[in-house]
């Protein structure tokens, strides 16, 4: 039986408060991701107040006369409510050094406890721009340092990337624009494009997301076959890119395309007639959103 549960509601619970039955709202999430679940240690998905909000604000548009696709681009464009800055500040601190403590210890279990309750306070994208970004990036210093193992550091990012994994189902889904997001060969560090996609989606974005060490061949089949309105690659060594420059040049001729990571360069991307993004993963989205 699906029941409310502590840090988010079960689907049959959300069903019941909304008033919408569990195979639509699972259709409005895989289709237009209308909804962002969390999911809990023991791999359900939890759904938040904000995602009541949606559904009924869904249902508001669709009382209208709008069509399902066009409510979800509707809700999904609305302003979230803005959360309480003490709460918000709360919340990351007390989070971010839960979350490092768990991880340096290996305990999955008290990690996602952690991830519950993050993702329970604040919204997906303020969790990863305020928290997990900023945690990896220290991550990668104290491993520069010697003060985690290679093993302590290959155990958190799969930990965060499987947990950002899971809140994209579906995300290709919908009527929005297309994105295709890959990092180059050789490259194993998707988290930051993963954040990227998670953020688009969001917004009503559809994502094609090739990930780690895509072969330039596969990028570019895979680009002329969908036609995306995007291409992001990004990368965190700049040896990445330099190594597939005629390969960018060719792909940048006609569609757009962006390189990201600390791997990119305004000097690169001009050169081989791309875009150049710099901003964290989260703020590169929503600017993208912005300008449409």
């Amino acid at each position: 039986m699906e029941t409310s549960v502590p840090g988010g509601l079960r689907i049959g619970a959300l069903s019941k408060r909304a008033g919408v039955s569990e195979h639509v709202l699972r259709a409005w999430e895989s289709r237009y991701g209308l909804l962002s679940p969390m999911r809990s240690s023991g791999g359900f998905r939890l759904y938040s107040d904000a995602d009541v909000r949606r559904v009924q604000r869904m249902c508001a548009y669709l009382a209208e006369g709008l069509s399902a696709a066009e409510a979800a681009r509707a809700v999904l464009a609305e302003p979230a409510a803005p959360p309480d800055p003490v709460v918000v500040r709360m919340a990351e601190a007390n989070g971010a050094a839960s979350l490092r403590a768990a991880l340096d210890l290996l305990d999955e279990r008290a990690a996602h406890v952690v991830l519950d309750q993050l993702f329970g306070a604040l919204t997906i994208e303020a969790v990863i721009r305020d928290v997990l970004i900023p945690y990896l990036h220290e991550l990668g210093e104290r491993w520069n340092r010697g003060e985690v193992t290679v093993g302590q550091e290959h155990f958190a990012s799969n930990v965060i990337r499987s947990r950002l994994a899971s809140l994209s189902p579906g995300w290709g889904g919908g009527r929005g624009p297309r994105v295709l997001l890959a990092c180059p060969p050789g490259e194993l560090h998707d988290i930051a494009l993963l954040s990227f996609g998670l953020v688009l989606r969001r917004s009503g974005w559809r994502v094609v997301f090739l990930g780690a060490d895509s072969p330039t061949g596969d990028i570019q089949r895979m680009v002329d076959a969908l036609g995306p309105d995007l291409v992001m690659l990004a990368a965190s060594d700049a040896s990445r890119f330099d190594a597939i420059r005629p390969e960018l040049v060719r792909l940048a001729q006609g569609r757009s395309v962006a390189l990201a990571g600390r791997g990119a360069s305004a000097e690169l991307a001009a050169a081989v007639g791309a875009q150049y993004v710099d901003d964290d993963p989260v703020t590169a989205a929503q600017r993208l959103e912005e300008s449409r």
